[in-house]
């Protein structure tokens, strides 16, 4: 038996799931979510909990098990919770800005990048610490995404360390040219 399949899902109040079709749909106070559940997968809400169970023992299936909880746990946490990630850009020159739902970077390139957010996905900067960027929304799978995609715009760097990072990412810094010569 799985052990993180095992593990019943408890709904918070104020969240309605409805399964049927094998969909799951999670309606909460920051929006709604849904996934389609595999067919070897099935679903059960009972009394504000839900369980997840599976059809056979096939390796398939013991895969899937796990997957299929963590995916609805993730849903539920995030339409009562919500996700967010933090991006620090570091650099003499690199900067951020926001316009509506683009956000326009200027990492040293000849050109701004612009990058447009998805639905259900918002990005800040903060106020005090304006190299600091926070994207958060309720699918968690997006956040990463979106994180992902702004963060490959300009990776960190390894001898400097310039470039877009993750908040506490640490960089394995190497030594320059003159740092290896001296030895």
């Amino acid at each position: 038996m799985s052990r993180i399949g095992k593990n019943p899902i408890t709904i918070p109040n104020g969240v309605t799931v409805n399964y049927a079709n094998n969909q799951i749909t999670v309606k909460g106070p920051k929006g709604e979510l849904q996934i389609a559940v595999h067919s070897r997968i099935k679903v059960e809400l009972t009394d504000g909990i839900i369980q997840v169970n599976r059809k056979s023992e096939s390796k398939t299936d013991r895969s899937l098990h796990g997957l299929s909880r963590t995916l609805i746990a993730n849903m539920v946490e995030g339409v009562t919770k919500g996700y967010e990630k933090k991006l620090e850009i570091i650099g003499v020159g690199y900067r951020a800005a926001i316009q509506g739902s683009k956000l326009t970077l200027s990492l040293g390139f000849s050109h701004p990048i612009e990058f447009t957010a998805p639905q259900g996905v918002t990005i800040s900067i903060d106020a005090e610490k304006k190299n600091l960027l926070t994207i958060s929304g309720t699918d968690k799978q997006m956040i990463g995404e979106v994180a992902a995609k702004i963060r490959s715009y300009k990776k960190p760097e390894p001898y400097k360390g310039k470039g877009i990072r993750y908040l506490g990412e640490h960089i394995i810094r190497k030594a320059g040219k003159a740092a290896a010569k001296d030895k």
